[in-house]
């Protein structure tokens, strides 16, 4: 096992070498060099205080079905490793790394492409080197997923969603509706609808929706050009980390309206349509539309507000 946990962390030239011909490779992730300032340690001299502990982890993934297609949707998120860090060293204090190694490789084999993950503590502040344990933990293909011990879960983030006309877009005083709707207690996330200038016609319905959702998204480009804390996020991958890390979105809908199993009843020539069919997906429990004489659509269940621009400034 010591030889398997060093060659897990070397060079892949040094993997490569020693690697079993008759066991076929897995693709790895990993997560290097990634210090926190932490209390932890069963020594009186190391309570009450932080002290310094390096993680480097590598998680073997189960082989992707399908082509990738250059899709972060498709594929094992980094977050996962720094997020079960977080959550371990979140939920209780502890005294061995031994405990904390293992149940953050239980958290990340708790992903169900996660198939072996090696995880490698250091303390950096205890003597006059890096004291640390390395372990691997395996499952099987065929295992059952696991539930790791983990404390109450998170909230599920329920993101404020802002469906800005083309009046709204170029108001003069969007920087500052910006800031009210950043500093509230929701994460922010803005839909735009296409241009005034007609897209061009297709006589293919498929290539026609392609165009009209690229127009769309040419006006969230243009939404992202006036203010730079607005950016543009095409995959539900993007728009859930930035959502956790409480940044504004524009929802770029090309990627997840035509990858969705149930694809949309709106067209996207109904930009709000669709934008009240994406806040639905996102389990957002209120939208403001913001403009004036705008169509009212089936809420879905919402709390649909329609909002002239210039009643934002009171308070919306």
């Amino acid at each position: 096992m010591t030889d398997e946990i060093r060659l897990a962390f070397a060079h892949p030239s040094a993997r490569a070498e020693a690697m079993d011909p008759a066991r076929p490779p897995r693709d790895r992730i990993s997560l290097r060099d990634h210090v926190v300032a932490v209390e932890i340690g069963a020594f009186q001299a190391e309570r009450g205080s932080t002290q310094r502990v390096r993680f480097n982890v590598v998680v073997e993934v189960r082989p992707n079905p399908a082509p990738l297609e250059d899709d972060v949707d498709r594929v094992l998120s980094y977050d996962l490793i720094a997020d079960a860090i977080a959550a371990e060293l979140s939920s209780e204090r502890l005294n061995l790394l031994e405990t904390l190694a293992g149940r953050i490789a239980e958290r990340i084999l708790a992903a169900p492409q996660a198939m072996r993950a090696f995880v490698r503590i250091e303390k950096l502040d205890r003597g006059p080197g890096a004291l640390g344990v390395e372990i691997v933990r395996d499952r099987a293909p065929d295992q059952p997923r696991p539930v790791p011990v983990a404390p109450e879960p998170e909230p599920a983030l329920v993101p404020l969603v802002v469906y800005l006309t083309n009046e709204a877009l170029a108001a003069p005083d969007l920087p500052l509706w910006l800031d009210r709707w950043q500093a509230g207690p929701r994460p922010l996330v803005l839909c735009v609808g296409a241009a005034e200038a007609p897209a061009p016609r297709a006589g293919v319905a498929l290539a026609q929706r392609r165009i009209d959702l690229l127009a769309i998204e040419q006006n969230a480009w243009v939404l992202a050009g006036r203010d730079p804390r607005c950016v543009v996020r095409g995959s539900r991958t993007e728009i859930d980390w930035a959502m956790k890390h409480r940044q504004i979105s524009v929802w770029a809908p090309s990627k997840i309206v035509l990858d969705a199993v149930e694809s949309p009843s709106a067209s996207p020539r109904d930009a709000l349509a669709l934008a009240l069919w994406f806040a639905e997906g996102l389990h957002a429990e209120q939208m403001l539309v913001i403009g004036e004489d705008v169509p009212e659509h089936d809420p879905r269940g919402l709390d649909v507000r329609y909002v002239p621009p210039a009643a934002v400034a009171t308070g919306i």
